[in-house]
Protein backbone atom coordinates (compact mmCIF):
# COMPACT_ATOMS: atom_id res chain seq x y z
CA UNK A 1 0.00 0.00 0.00
CA UNK A 2 0.93 3.60 -0.51
CA UNK A 3 1.71 6.16 2.12
CA UNK A 4 0.75 9.47 2.46
CA UNK A 5 3.97 11.20 1.08
CA UNK A 6 4.04 8.44 -2.00
CA UNK A 7 0.81 9.08 -3.34
CA UNK A 8 1.57 12.99 -2.98
CA UNK A 9 5.08 12.85 -5.02
CA UNK A 10 3.13 11.13 -7.44
CA UNK A 11 0.78 13.83 -7.41
CA UNK A 12 3.23 16.13 -8.06
CA UNK A 13 5.08 14.58 -10.66
CA UNK A 14 1.80 14.22 -12.36
CA UNK A 15 1.22 17.88 -12.42
CA UNK A 16 4.75 18.38 -13.44
CA UNK A 17 4.18 16.55 -16.46
CA UNK A 18 1.35 18.49 -17.17
CA UNK A 19 2.94 21.73 -16.33
CA UNK A 20 5.63 20.81 -19.07
CA UNK A 21 3.25 19.48 -21.86
CA UNK A 22 1.21 23.22 -21.48
CA UNK A 23 4.48 25.13 -21.22
CA UNK A 24 6.00 23.16 -24.55
CA UNK A 25 3.04 24.09 -26.65
CA UNK A 26 3.52 27.81 -25.72
CA UNK A 27 6.99 27.43 -26.66
CA UNK A 28 5.66 25.37 -29.97
CA UNK A 29 2.93 28.59 -30.57
CA UNK A 30 5.67 30.77 -30.44
CA UNK A 31 7.91 29.10 -33.27
CA UNK A 32 5.31 28.20 -35.20
CA UNK A 33 4.10 31.74 -35.29
CA UNK A 34 7.77 32.81 -35.99
CA UNK A 35 8.46 30.56 -38.83
CA UNK A 36 5.12 31.68 -40.30
CA UNK A 37 6.09 35.28 -39.93
CA UNK A 38 9.39 34.85 -40.91
CA UNK A 39 8.39 33.04 -43.92
CA UNK A 40 5.16 35.17 -45.12
CA UNK A 41 7.46 38.60 -44.98
CA UNK A 42 10.38 36.83 -46.94
CA UNK A 43 7.73 35.29 -49.36
CA UNK A 44 6.63 39.12 -50.22
CA UNK A 45 10.65 40.91 -50.48
CA UNK A 46 13.27 38.35 -50.69
CA UNK A 47 13.26 36.18 -54.24
CA UNK A 48 15.96 34.06 -52.84
CA UNK A 49 13.86 32.98 -50.33
CA UNK A 50 14.51 29.19 -49.73
CA UNK A 51 10.71 27.87 -49.37
CA UNK A 52 11.58 24.01 -49.10
CA UNK A 53 13.66 25.02 -46.47
CA UNK A 54 11.05 27.01 -44.70
CA UNK A 55 7.97 24.62 -45.39
CA UNK A 56 10.05 21.39 -43.70
CA UNK A 57 10.48 24.10 -40.51
CA UNK A 58 6.95 24.81 -40.47
CA UNK A 59 6.01 21.12 -40.80
CA UNK A 60 8.31 19.94 -37.73
CA UNK A 61 6.73 22.50 -35.20
CA UNK A 62 3.45 21.45 -36.37
CA UNK A 63 3.93 17.94 -36.15
CA UNK A 64 5.11 19.26 -32.72
CA UNK A 65 1.91 21.12 -32.28
CA UNK A 66 0.15 17.62 -33.31
CA UNK A 67 1.58 15.60 -30.64
CA UNK A 68 1.51 17.88 -27.77
CA UNK A 69 -2.24 18.82 -28.35
CA UNK A 70 -3.25 15.02 -28.24
CA UNK A 71 -1.71 15.04 -24.70
CA UNK A 72 -3.90 18.10 -23.77
CA UNK A 73 -7.89 17.84 -22.38
CA UNK A 74 -9.74 21.54 -23.27
CA UNK A 75 -9.67 21.87 -19.86
CA UNK A 76 -6.22 21.95 -19.75
CA UNK A 77 -5.90 25.02 -21.94
CA UNK A 78 -5.27 27.73 -20.16
CA UNK A 79 -7.00 31.29 -22.10
CA UNK A 80 -3.60 32.43 -23.18
CA UNK A 81 -3.39 29.01 -25.00
CA UNK A 82 -6.48 29.35 -26.56
CA UNK A 83 -5.81 33.38 -27.82
CA UNK A 84 -2.04 31.45 -29.19
CA UNK A 85 -3.65 29.13 -30.99
CA UNK A 86 -6.32 32.14 -32.37
CA UNK A 87 -3.21 34.36 -33.46
CA UNK A 88 -1.24 31.82 -34.92
CA UNK A 89 -4.55 30.67 -37.07
CA UNK A 90 -5.26 34.44 -38.54
CA UNK A 91 -0.88 34.25 -39.09
CA UNK A 92 -1.71 30.83 -41.25
CA UNK A 93 -4.10 32.58 -42.96
CA UNK A 94 -1.96 34.89 -43.77
CA UNK A 95 0.99 32.99 -45.29
CA UNK A 96 -1.87 30.83 -46.98
CA UNK A 97 -2.78 33.94 -48.84
CA UNK A 98 1.06 35.17 -49.51
CA UNK A 99 1.98 31.53 -50.71
CA UNK A 100 -0.80 31.78 -53.16
CA UNK A 101 -0.10 35.02 -54.56
CA UNK A 102 3.48 33.74 -54.66
CA UNK A 103 2.03 30.43 -56.95
CA UNK A 104 0.01 32.50 -58.64
CA UNK A 105 2.99 35.07 -59.73
CA UNK A 106 4.94 31.95 -60.34
CA UNK A 107 2.54 30.50 -63.00
CA UNK A 108 2.02 33.79 -64.31
CA UNK A 109 5.57 34.24 -65.08
CA UNK A 110 5.76 30.13 -66.22
CA UNK A 111 3.08 30.91 -68.83
CA UNK A 112 4.52 34.22 -70.26
CA UNK A 113 8.08 31.75 -70.82
CA UNK A 114 5.67 29.12 -72.30
CA UNK A 115 4.24 31.54 -74.70
CA UNK A 116 7.61 33.59 -75.47
CA UNK A 117 8.85 29.68 -76.28
CA UNK A 118 6.16 29.25 -78.43
CA UNK A 119 6.20 32.24 -80.50
CA UNK A 120 10.10 31.67 -80.91
CA UNK A 121 9.21 28.01 -82.34
CA UNK A 122 6.70 29.43 -84.62
CA UNK A 123 7.96 32.60 -85.97
CA UNK A 124 8.76 30.89 -89.38
CA UNK A 125 12.47 30.36 -89.00
CA UNK A 126 12.17 26.45 -88.73
CA UNK A 127 9.10 25.68 -90.63
CA UNK A 128 8.65 23.01 -93.14
CA UNK A 129 8.04 25.47 -95.62
CA UNK A 130 11.49 26.84 -95.61
CA UNK A 131 12.41 23.84 -96.69
CA UNK A 132 10.12 23.03 -99.38
CA UNK A 133 9.12 20.18 -97.58
CA UNK A 134 5.20 21.75 -97.33
CA UNK A 135 4.91 22.18 -101.18
CA UNK A 136 2.97 20.05 -103.17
Amino acid sequence: MMDHSEHTSGLVAHSDLNVSRIGSLNAIINRIEEAVETETAAIRTDVNFDLKASNARKSRCLYELNRVMKTVTPEELASEHQEGLLRLRGKLERNEAALLAHLSAVSEVANLMKSAIQYAETDGTYSAGEFGWARS
